[in-house]
């Protein structure tokens, strides 16, 4: 074996498109994920980046189109100075309040589309199309309302505004919190219902308190400076967040379990992602203490409603400050909606005069340089790279975003990830082996499961960056075929502590590694235990005394809970000593059979993992 070579990644990478760009015709590459079963196919455009704007005037043009001009079609009221930066470059075909018909009859006329959050732009859209549409644009940052994977499969960029509103965001946030914790709303409406109750709207002070942030990214942060002028106490709880950061700023890095029991307020600010949907729930509602107040101005699903009233209605929670609901707009007979302790707005989070120009000018930027066929930090969907990497790689693509959330689930702790290593052991040499797309696919499933960013080619280094992650890579060079392109991947992630201590390898690093086997992901290893399991459905890992019958002591709990068990590898370092089982299971096993799983005597650790 040759001594490893290692090559740095803590910048972004400026991409070069070919000097005739925008000649270059999309196509659409799909990649089986596995040659059966119902997985769905991995497709990914692979022409540039972002594919040039069609300028074909449109079939029955209207007055005022030019000729050669790209045509933008604005479907949601858009700011003035948006709007004005499009019609320098392009055809801008206002029209408000389009319904699904008439935005499919539309939409083959034109090059590029803006959204708010209220056009839902499914498969339906992009087929209607017909190839011509290369850009959606999300006047905010959201984007809910776009089918991502259709827009990659027809070859359309997908950006999207997400800074413009952070400050307005941030405002609203302590708006909610002053104007909830003095009974603003429910006594303006008293004094006009012509009562003057005094003595019923006795508020609580903001000074001294302390205010827990989940989620510190921009709004996050922008509350907490607030806050602290206020005179509060601001900890946080966010993964990614900076130490130094939050040390400049005067705020507490704490863990979740922390920021829940010792909060009098919690504001949250974190995306809707399946880790934080219904994070707030009957059972951490439990965990707080009696009396705490609650602000969302972030998502509305990732409170439980139902929870959040029973809270209400038990004293555990005080009183509430709700600027997002599951559902927008919610029903009439809402009862948290209704409820005497909650205050409420309609999604007025981004609504000023000053955030809506600002996202105007933002995606109106991000929409002319996608439709010049630049590559945009927002843009928030697949990589487009060459079809012929493309097929080679796509085993190893999912291969590398799985080790990814593995790695990030094992890690405990709210003192964030800052250290990152990957390599990869290859045959091939350093400049026959093109890893930009793999480390951003590690990248991806290191932050996306809590992040409102969706990472890609484009943005994997900017995101790892700006979130304060260092991202290195080394080389593994080996003997043998070089037509393989890749013998295995290691993710090591340094600095941390673990929820599966038998996660961290001798050198003191979580670590996860995996290879292809027959174009299907497996993983490999656990920090110095050796394993073997399918990267498939979800993940249990259990360490162990290594005795007999351990392996039919879990699969009997499995089974009883009716819990398909997909694979099944024991690792060990002695015969008799401590082992690892990684057990693969098609279905997310209730808590009561993973507590179970962790009362049988000789299982000294375990967890389980998402995939």
């Amino acid at each position: 074996m040759a001594a490893p070579s290692q090559t740095t990644a803590t910048t972004p990478h400026r991409i070069l498109l070919p000097a005739d760009h925008r000649a270059l015709a999309p196509s659409v590459v799909r990649l089986p994920v596995r040659a059966h079963g119902n997985r769905a196919s991995l497709s990914v455009s692979a022409a540039a980046a972002a594919p040039a704007a069609s300028t074909a005037a449109p079939s029955a043009p209207a007055n005022g189109v030019v000729a050669g001009k790209p045509t933008v079609l604005v479907a949601e009221k858009l700011g003035a100075a948006g709007l004005e930066l499009l019609r320098e470059f392009a055809n801008v075909d206002c029209s408000y309040g389009l319904s699904p018909e008439e935005l499919r009859a539309k939409i083959p006329l034109c090059d590029a589309l803006i959204v708010r959050s209220g056009t839902k732009v499914g498969r339906d859209v992009f087929e209607a199309s017909a190839g011509r549409l290369r850009v959606v644009g999300r006047a905010g940052v959201g984007i809910d309302n776009v089918d991502l994977a259709a827009a990659t499969e027809h070859g359309c960029l997908v950006v999207n505004a997400p800074t413009a509103n952070t400050v307005a965001a941030a405002e609203h946030g302590i708006a909610l919190l002053t104007a909830m914790s003095r009974n603003i709303a429910q006594a303006d409406a008293s004094l006009k219902a012509g009562k003057w109750q005094r003595n019923k709207y006795v508020g609580v002070s903001l000074v001294g308190k302390t205010l827990a942030i989940l989620g510190f990214g921009k709004v996050g942060s922008e509350v907490a400076r607030r806050a602290k002028g206020l005179g509060m106490h601001v900890i946080a709880h966010d993964p990614y967040a900076s130490a130094d950061r939050a040390r400049a700023i005067g705020v507490e890095l704490v863990s979740m379990e922390e920021a829940m029991t010792t909060a009098d307020f919690i504001s949250l600010h974190m995306p809707l992602t399946p880790a934080t949907n219904k994070m707030l729930n009957d059972e951490t509602f439990a965990k707080m203490k009696k009396g705490v107040r609650i602000i969302n101005v972030a998502r509305g699903g990732v409170i439980d409603e139902d929870a959040l009233v029973r809270a209400l209605d038990s004293g555990i929670v005080a009183q509430a400050a709700l600027d997002v609901f599951t559902k927008e707009p919610p029903a009439p007979d809402n009862k948290l909606v209704l409820h005497e302790n909650v205050t409420v707005t309609p999604h007025l989070g981004a609504s000023t005069v000053e955030a809506q120009e600002g996202v105007a000018i933002e995606i109106a930027e991000a929409v002319i340089g996608a439709l010049k066929g630049e590559l945009a930090a927002s843009a928030v969907n697949a990589p487009m790279v060459p079809a012929e990497v493309l097929s080679e790689l796509a085993p190893y693509v999912v291969l590398a975003e799985k080790l990814g959330r593995l790695a990030v689930q094992l890690v405990a702790g709210g003192g964030g990830i800052k250290s990152v290593k990957v390599t990869y052991a290859s045959a091939r040499a350093p400049d026959d082996l093109d890893t930009r797309l793999l480390r951003a696919m590690i990248t991806k499933g290191l932050i996306e499961p809590i992040s409102s960013v969706f990472v890609n080619l484009v943005n994997a280094d900017f995101t790892a960056k700006q979130r304060g992650v260092r991202i290195t890579e080394e080389r593994i060079l080996l003997d043998g075929s070089p037509e393989i392109p890749i013998d295995y991947v290691q993710v090591q992630i340094a600095h941390v502590e673990s929820k599966f201590p038998s996660a961290i390898s001798e050198t003191g690093e979580i670590t996860v590694e995996g290879k292809v086997k027959d174009g299907i992901p497996h993983l490999t290893k656990v920090g110095a235990f050796q394993v073997d399991v399918s990267l498939e459905g979800s993940l249990i890992l259990c360490r162990q005394v290594d005795q007999p019958g351990m392996i039919g002591s879990v699969g009997s709990v499995l089974g009883e809970e009716n819990v398909n068990v997909s694979f099944m590898s024991v690792g060990r370092i002695a015969p008799r000593k401590h082992a690892v089982m990684a057990i693969g299971v098609d279905e997310e096993p209730c808590k009561g059979t993973l507590t179970k799983i962790g009362e049988i005597p000789a299982i000294e650790e375990f967890v389980f993992l998402k995939l």
